[in-house]
């Protein structure tokens, strides 16, 4: 991959792709800035070099037009602080006054441009709209990898405008560890899966039976493997239309020699509240009036010994509702698990979205291998799809 260390950007004006889609609170505060801090080393390496640097990103999303709750002014004192340089903003991203702004940026500046999905161009992959964008710079970067899998203008069609483009560090950091556990995995390689739905997996699914050695799936998706073997799941969250799907998945697993494991024992709830009245049930054995809302002891055990005697893990889903402290053990215990067995060996990349979540809550982002910023654009790398943001500067 071409990266930002192929270029001098000495009097050079970079637009980079950044993903700054954080998180406010409602007094529009950034609650986790672990997605700019990512940017940093590749706009930092651009000013050093005596470039100057154009951000564009989306964030949330807005409607129709402005929303000040969307707007990424709110990101500039933070972003000030973490550069330590001035940061220029324009409340558009494609006006006459913003171009004008970026082409008049002196070396070591830095311009932030208002937020892309103001405009319906952006999502849309309008030409004229990334034809303007292109403006801003003479080198495009993309950094962005959790919006790689989208052919969105500023991802993917900007791109063609430029003779010179490459990665930022993020974005090569990203595919150099995806592309690391999908090529050549030291084995045994095992993969969790969980989260609510089957629906949302099953391409990745399908996909980890050619390269998996053990899958471990959790979560509600759980249950719909449950009806699929027979059992009996009382009011526990599955997909009628999947059963089938699921039944087909186990019987591939089976062929290849790809153990999937199951949950042995589920932490069941009469209500989805922390303070339901709760009982643990052998998996498949669930009454009327409870669901599973996390894996049980004997699950917690049975998936830690696997991922202790694996060297590669790759982590994508919840075991179950980890958000509500009475059924965050689960997901804890696989977290600690998977700590463990980084810290004896293993390489272990965390997928992004929920499993990133559940890493930092729980305090084991220092103990695995790799956390990715990017959930969706992962999940479609590893179902095996080609992501256009990555396509498009790879020419």
């Amino acid at each position: 991959m071409k990266t930002v260390d192929s270029y001098d950007f000495s009097g050079k004006r970079a637009l980079i792709r950044v993903d700054f889609n954080v998180p406010l609170s409602d007094t529009l505060e950034i609650t986790d800035n672990s997605r700019i801090t990512a940017a940093l080393p590749t706009i930092t390496k651009i000013l050093n070099d005596g470039g100057s640097v154009v951000l564009m990103s989306h964030l949330g999303r807005p409607k129709s037009g402005p929303e000040n709750k969307f707007s990424l002014i709110h990101l500039v004192p933070h972003l000030e602080k973490l550069t330590k340089a001035y940061v220029e903003f324009s409340n558009d991203c494609i006006g006459e006054q913003a171009i004008a702004k970026s082409k008049n940026l002196e070396r070591g500046s830095i311009h932030l441009l208002e937020n892309l999905r103001f405009h319906g161009e952006e999502t849309a992959g309008d030409l004229d709209f990334a034809k303007k964008l292109s403006e801003h710079g003479d080198i495009y970067v993309n950094d962005a990898f959790g919006t790689a899998h989208r052919a969105h203008a500023s991802t993917a069609i900007v791109a063609q405008y430029f003779d010179d483009k490459c990665f930022g560090y993020l974005m090569a950091k990203e595919v150099a560890n995806a592309k690391k556990l999908m090529s050549n995995p030291e084995r045994p390689f095992t993969s969790i899966v969980g989260g609510a739905k089957v629906s949302d997996k099953i391409l990745i699914i399908e996909n980890l039976l050619n390269i998996a050695d053990h899958i471990i799936i959790g979560g509600g998706m759980a249950y719909t493997f449950s009806v699929a073997q027979g059992g009996s799941i009382g009011n526990s969250l599955f997909e009628a239309d999947r059963v089938e799907k699921c039944a087909e998945i186990l019987a591939k697993a089976a062929e290849k020699g790809v153990q999937i494991h199951l949950p042995s024992d589920t932490l069941c709830a009469d209500a989805f509240s922390n303070e339901a009245n709760q009982q643990v049930c052998e998996s498949g054995t669930i009454p009327d009036g409870w669901m599973g809302l996390d894996i049980g002891e004997k699950a917690i055990g049975a998936f830690s010994d696997v991922l202790m005697k694996s060297k590669t893990i790759l982590w994508n889903g919840p075991m179950g509702v980890f958000e509500m402290t009475s059924y965050e053990k689960g997901t804890k215990a696989v977290a600690e698990a998977v700590a463990q067995a980084t810290r004896n060996g293993a390489f272990s990349l965390i997928g992004g979205g929920d499993s990133s979540a559940a890493v930092k809550k729980f305090g084991f982002t220092d103990d695995v291998s790799y956390v990715s910023t990017g959930g969706g654009a992962l999940l479609e790398f590893f179902e095996g799809k080609e992501l256009p943001g990555i396509v498009a500067v790879e020419g």
